[in-house]
């Protein structure tokens, strides 16, 4: 008994040693950032929600904008327990959400609430040189999107407010077919499409976009999933990027039924909508430097 016994824990300990990975074989294999970081918008591991509501706690967003007028960002924001392709093991995916709480300001049309980078600035670095912003998103199939509204999920503003540069976008665009409401779509200031993809309602979504506010170019990259690098899917391609501004990431949803969609217009009651983001931020490729 005893010699058949410790065969077995030999003959056990020997196929252990053989395969030494096999526990981690199935695990992501996750990418780190190859470029230097100008803005980190990525969420350290165990960050409590109420770090995100003062100035005092928040180093990585704005903890004044641009958020419903009587909430705060612990009562926005949540955390499931995913990563994205660039958030690795010491990072995690936040989620932007939206209720009938979220008018900013006065514009009642609008259903909003975004993430700046807390140093981003409307005449700084973000807006000069050469620059890839970094997303990833993921659906929320308890929070989901009503996609017979028009979504802006991503875009740089700029600092006249009076145009955003760069647009990623979902549902239904305002004036325009809703034959491609299930697309995440990529426009320039002037609507025109630079690229578009189906909406994944099951798995990670990578996007990068390279600015070249030199040149006026974008470059769009793009993969699915966690373990496959991006690569490039459109451009460069021609862009007005002047007039400097500030990123936004997360969720303004515009009303139905309006002309006027800041102030006016239809929008659902007892909304709950979210959108999970991982891996933001934006990195310096003024010498082509690319995280893929």
């Amino acid at each position: 008994m005893f010699t058949q016994t410790l065969f077995s824990v030999v003959v056990a300990a020997s196929t252990a040693l053989a395969n030494p990975l096999q526990h981690h074989a199935h695990l992501p294999i996750l990418a780190d950032p190859k470029c230097p970081i100008v803005f980190d918008g990525r969420v350290p591991l165990n960050t409590i929600p109420t770090f995100f509501d003062t100035s005092a706690t928040n180093t990585i967003f704005n903890p004044d904008y641009v958020k419903g007028n009587d909430l705060k960002w612990s009562q926005i924001l949540k955390f499931p327990n995913q990563t994205s392709r660039f958030d690795g093991d010491k990072y995690t995916a936040v989620e932007v959400t939206i209720s009938d709480a979220s008018i900013f300001q006065t514009q009642n049309g609008f259903r909003r609430a975004g993430l700046q980078f807390l140093k981003d600035a409307s005449d700084g670095e973000g807006g000069k040189g050469v620059k890839t912003l970094h997303w990833s998103v993921k659906q929320d199939p308890t929070r989901p999107l009503n996609l017979t509204h028009e979504y802006l999920n991503v875009w740089h503003e700029s600092a006249d407010y009076s145009a955003d540069q760069i647009q990623f976008q979902a549902g239904t665009l305002i004036g325009k077919s809703a034959a491609d409401k299930n697309n995440f779509k990529i426009l320039d200031r002037s609507g025109n499409s630079l690229y578009s993809v189906p909406i994944d309602q099951n798995q990670w979504q990578n996007f990068a976009v390279k600015l070249d506010y030199n040149k006026n170019q974008v470059t769009i990259y793009y993969s699915a999933g966690t373990t496959t690098p991006l690569k490039s899917v459109a451009g460069p391609k021609s862009a007005n990027l002047a007039g400097g501004g500030q990123f936004q990431l997360g969720i303004l949803k515009k009303p139905t039924g309006s002309d006027d969609v800041v102030n006016s217009g239809f929008q659902e009651k007892n909304l709950n909508e979210g959108q999970i983001y991982g891996g933001l931020f934006l990195e310096d490729s003024v010498d082509g430097c690319v995280s893929l």
